[in-house]
Parts: C-alpha cells; structure tokens; sequence
C-alpha cells in the first residue's frame, strides 16, 4: 500500500486535519493491539511467544515488509507487502493478537533500515493493526469457535476467509488513501481510482496465498519459507515490470518525469478539473545562462548541477504537484491544483528562491536563475498542448524582459491569431513597399556636432499608423521573410547614405542586424552587392549587434561578421549591459564602438549604482581602445553626466528623435557634421 508520507518524510503540522487524522488513527490502531493482547492473557502470549512457528513466520514478515512489490505510480518502498500472506495467515491461524504484534515488529524493524520517521512507522502500524482487525472480526464473527483453537480453513471455510481479505484490503485501502487525499488535497475518490485494477490484483494474489500458508503452517513449520521461492518470483517479475515502466516515463538523468509522463498527468488533471470546474496550472522553466556552464566546466559537471536543480525542484512544490525535465536545461511543473494566478505566481517564486541559493560543485559556487511561464486552464488554454505552447511562450518574454516569472497574455504571444493576421499584413507590406527608414543622429558630447546615424525601420500601417520595430520584426524572424527583409531595408538605407555623401555629408549609418540575420551566410553577399550597386563606400555602413545575439550565438556569427569586416564595414556592440558578454570575448572582431544601454545610462544621473556601472564601463571601453556611446539620453542632466565620465559620444530625444530622412538632412545641415575619417581618429575619451 502506498504511503501518505512518500513525497516526503515530515510529520504534518500540529493542529492540522492531516495531524488530527494521523493522531487518531494511530491511537485507535495501538488502542484495538492493546485489548487484544490483553484478552489473549499473558499465560497465552507467553506460550506463544515459546513456539518457533511464531519466530519463523516473524522473520518471513519482515523480509516482506523490506520487499513490497512496487506497482506503476507507487515508490519501490511502499508497493504490497510480501509479507501479506504471512501476516495474514497469522490472523487466520491464531488471531488479531499474534498477527497484530509480529507485523508489529516488522513494520518497526522495516521503518528503522528505511530510516523512516517515527510518526509514519506508529501510523503503518496502526493501519495493520485496524486492517487486520477488521479481517479476524469477520472471521470471528462468522466462525465463533476459532477464537479459541488454531483455525485451518476448508471448504465453506474458504468463502470467510475471502470475505476477511477483502474486509482487509478495503480498511487498509481507505486507511492509507485517505492521508494521501488530505497530504495532496485532492478527492478521495480521484486517489481511491488511482491504479486501484493494478492494487486489487497484486493483493488478492497474495491475500490468496494466505490458506496455503495456513495448511503449511499446520503440518511443519519448517514448509512456510517455501512460499518464499514464488513470492520472490512475483518481486521480481513486479519490480521489473515497474523498472520498465519508471525506465519509459521518467527522465534518465535526473530521475524526473519525462515528457511523456507530464501529457498524461496533465490530461488526468484537466480532466478531473473539467468536472470540479477548477483551474490547472502549467509551469515551463528554463535556467538562465546554463549553457555558460557546459561550455566552461564540460557536461559532466553541468549533468551534477541539473541533478541538484531537480532535487530543490522537488521539495520546492506542493504536495501532489509533478516535476518534469523536458530536455537540457528546461523544467515543466504541473500544478494539478491551482487557486488563481497568485497561487501559481507563489509556487513559481518559491521555485526561484529555491534555485536562487548558491550550490557548491567541486570546491565551486554557482548562482542560477531560472526564468518562468505559467499558463492556466481554462484562462489561457483548452487543452494539454496548446497550455504547453503558451506557457512557453510566458518563458521567454520572462527570458527576453528578464523579469523571472510570467505569466501568460494574448498581447504578448508572437504566435497568437492577432499577430498571425499581422503577419499576414506584412508579407502584403514588403510587396507594397510600406516600410520607411528613419534616422536617430549620434553626437559627438563635446561639441554636439554630429557623428553618425542610426538607421531604424518603421512600418507606416494602414490602418494602426507608424508600427516600431518591436511590433513586427519578431515575427519577421520566426518566418521565410526575413531575408527579404533584410535586403528591403538596405536597398532603403545604401541610397540616402549616397546621397547624404555626394551632398558632404559623409558620416557613418549604423544598420541594426538581429540573430537571425548574421546566421544567414548569404548576408555578406548581400551586403556587398548592395554597396556595389549604389556606389557607397563600405566605412559608410556601420552594422549594429545586439550584446544578447553575441552571448547566444557567438561562435554562429563570428564568420558572418569577419567576412562582413573584410567589405571594410565596420561593428557596433549594441545594449551593451543587458546580456553579460565580457568585451575580452570580441577575439579581434572589427568592433570600433560599444553602445550603452539606455536602461543604465539613464540611471547615471541619479543614482550612484548607474554612475558606477556607466563609468567603469566607460572606462573599460576606452582602456580597449574603442569609443562609448551612450543609448537613451533624454535630459541635459543625464547628457551632462555621461560627458563628465568621459563618454564619447551619445544619441536620443535630448538631441533629435528618430526622423525621417528629410528631417534627418535638414538638421545634418544645422548641425553640421565631422567626416567619417575625422571620425575615425577622434579620442575615445
């Protein structure tokens, strides 16, 4: 049978109904083994306590209790005793009394080599004990003349003798199932159902044992170890059908469940929450910056740290809830059971607190943080692969805003309908020509005098006006548009920079490329055709690269940028801060400019954290022989602090706003502008 304990080994609180049930379930049990020994009388027990039938059958129950034969959904360590058929003749043979005090002992001795605790060994006691008690009252009840001589059954005999293994296997059932049921907080008759075909089947085979065991008993008791050759055989054979089973449902690493385990979990749940009209919660977790670890220290030692994830997994959900690894560093949490949102929000930052702590590996701290999605039934999903889907999706905006936990919104699903029909409109709008490049200048914060721009694509909608790039180019880089895309938006940009140097004004146009971009081998080609064609010089282009894509994809794009620097075209590390890229890594890259994010440099003004984090990597650029721009300046005040550290040069709406290309030109020409080779060799600080 299984135990209310098996998730894990501590006691339920004082007070609580679990506690309460526990306590008085404990009491009874002990209260029924007391009388019984007590009418049994101590010349009896003492008579007994001299037979070496008793002793023999002793030792064959705890054998059996430290052997149970493990059932699908069960711990090997609380599956059918083998010890039933003996404990059960027990009580067939001489009685409550004899068979309550060795399945006693057994049960005591058992808990002690499992190191169990010391209330879930006076419960499985206990639970004997009524179990058993229930079993010899219909037997006494039936045959009233047993209770004073050894009993062998035969013939209408036999027909009591089931009616007690049932009374037996029914106490005990609803006994155990009722503490799992109250522990997990889930129906008693969801719990009850649970591979109850599989438990009746295991415990008639050996409650029917029992009679043999009887007649055995009655003639040598040197012939009831025997039953321990067939009994060993039905282990074996259970323990290795279970091996199999837990082989094909968990996860070989880490001993979670696997993919396959959690669908059918989940599809219990929904379910069983259809009826009830409750919510299911589902949890996708990913471990941010994991791949750091392998790539450092090698797999066996980020094998190590997935297995320590999976244990504080473990004991950081509720009862009843299931811990999964999908594959690599990604997690799913089920939550069978879910009040609300906050509910699955409190689960989810328990999760990352848990994670949070530093673990120790060969000598080693290593912090980890774990970004989260939640998606609730039926809030956000009908079924077991859509809840999946959009889970997922809450990850990685968690990822992507680095906020750690999200929950599921229709608005910010790059796969909903709303966005599928957008993507459908801007499949029209490269045909159409809709999209228009606006330019953001660059200053130099010495003089204010210009010294670059950056190109930035808009979509001019029919319907929703001017679309920014977040809105559309996602989706742009999930699809086959992407490299059309990227062809639109140069064969836009090379011919204002023509024009713009054929006018004097010969300044550098950063073009911001994403991930998807430079892993297309194709986009040096590109690029250059393109120069050739509208007769640009290539130090006019300056190409833009997220830190985040260098972290992710270094060695996938270095070949695309090394072929892109020997066009002469030079890289700009761009939101440098946000993505934990050192700059020692940039191995030689043709990287002339590191850009600030706007997130810290807007900080630098007003709190000395910011100006500490802008400074040192002001000072750190320039040490490198690179310039820093600052991203995202709005106010004199930030503009004033940037340039008091130092800092090169800046852009953002305290200087201009992104502006179309005539805009762009007119304030070109009022703020006049350096040359790209004046540029080039200007001061880094």
């Amino acid at each position: 049978m299984r135990d209310p304990n098996n998730t894990r080994d501590i006691g339920p609180r004082v007070g609580t109904p679990l506690w309460l049930y526990f306590a008085s379930t404990t009491v009874a049990g002990c209260a029924l083994l007391a009388v019984s020994l007590f009418w049994l009388g101590p010349d009896e027990v003492q008579y007994l306590a001299a037979q070496p039938l008793v002793w023999v059958v002793l030792c064959m129950v705890v054998l059996g209790e430290l052997r149970p034969i493990a059932t699908p959904r069960s711990p090997t360590d609380n599956g059918a005793p083998t010890s039933l058929p003996f404990s059960f003749a027990l009580v067939i043979f001489y009685g409550l009394a004899v068979a309550g005090v060795v399945q006693a002992i057994a049960t005591v001795i058992a808990g002690v080599a499992r190191g169990h605790a010391l209330h879930r060994i006076a419960f499985n006691v206990a639970q004997y004990g009524l179990s058993f008690g229930a079993a010899g009252a219909v037997i006494r009840l039936l045959f009233p003349e047993t209770a004073h001589m050894p009993w062998v059954p035969e013939g209408t005999g036999l027909v009591v003798v089931a009616l007690a293994g049932a009374a037996y296997f029914l106490v005990n059932l609803l006994l155990v199932e009722c503490a799992v049921a109250m522990h997990e907080r889930a129906p008693l008759y969801r719990v009850l159902m649970k591979g109850i075909g599989q438990r009746v089947f295991v415990s008639g085979v050996l409650l029917s044992l029992a009679p043999l065991v009887v007649v055995a008993m009655a003639h040598s008791v040197w012939l009831v170890p025997l039953f321990s050759l067939p009994l060993v055989a039905l282990y074996s054979s259970a323990t290795l059908s279970v091996k199999r089973e837990h082989q094909a449902n968990h996860d070989e690493l880490t001993g979670l469940a696997n993919r396959k385990l959690l669908i059918l979990r989940t599809q219990e749940a929904l379910g069983d929450a259809q009826q009830r009209e409750q919510r299911v919660g589902l949890l996708m977790l990913d471990l941010d910056r994991f791949k750091e670890v392998n790539d450092t220290l090698g797999h066996p030692t980020g094998d190590r740290l997935l297995q320590n994830v999976a244990h504080r997994l473990t004991h950081s959900v509720r009862p009843g809830d299931l811990v999964a690894r999908l594959g690599g560093d990604e997690f799913a949490v089920l939550l069978p059971q879910v009040r609300d949102a906050a509910s699955a929000r409190e689960v989810a930052a328990r999760l990352r607190v848990a994670l949070s702590e530093p673990m120790r590996l060969d000598g080693m701290d290593f912090d980890l943080e774990a970004s989260i999605g939640i998606a609730l039934y039926p809030n956000h999903a009908p079924d077991f692969e859509l809840l999946m889907q959009r889970a997922d999706v809450a990850m990685y905006v968690a990822k992507e805003r680095r906020t750690g936990v999200e929950l599921y919104a229709p608005h910010k699903d790059r796969n909903s309908t709303a966005r599928l029909s957008l993507f459908g409109e801007l499949r029209r709008a490269l045909v159409e020509e809709e999209l228009e490049m606006f330019y953001q200048p660059k200053v130099a914060l010495g003089d204010h005098r210009a010294v670059g721009l950056e190109a930035l694509v808009r979509w001019r909608h029919p319907q929703r006006g001017i679309l920014s790039p977040e809105e559309f180019v996602p989706l742009l880089e999930q699809s086959y548009l992407m490299r059309g895309f990227t062809h639109q938006v140069i064969e836009m940009t090379l011919p204002q920079i023509a024009e713009w140097w054929s006018q004097g004004l010969r300044l550098p146009v950063a073009v911001n490329l994403s991930a998807r971009e430079l892993l297309d081998p194709t986009l040096p080609e590109i690029v250059a055709a393109g120069l050739r064609r509208h007769g640009v010089d290539p130090r006019a282009l300056r190409l833009e690269i997220s830190e985040r894509v260098m972290v992710a994809e270094d060695d996938a794009v270095t070949p695309t940028i090394l072929a892109l620097a020997d066009l002469g075209v030079s890289l700009s590390l761009d939101d440098f801060g946000t993505g934990y890229f050192t700059l020692a890594s940039l191995n030689g890259l043709p990287v002339e400019e590191i850009k600030i994010d706007g997130s810290f440099v807007r900080r630098a003004a007003d709190e000395n954290e910011g100006r500490v984090i802008v400074g040192s990597a002001i000072d750190l650029v320039a040490a490198l022989g690179m310039r820093a721009v600052a991203e995202g300046v709005e106010t004199a005040r930030v503009a004033g602090a940037v340039r008091a550290m130092g800092c090169y040069a800046a852009q953002g709406r305290y200087f201009a706003p992104p502006l179309e290309a005539p805009q762009a030109t007119a304030w070109l020409l009022e703020h006049g502008g350096l040359q790209v080779s004046q540029e080039r060799t200007g001061s880094a600080g």
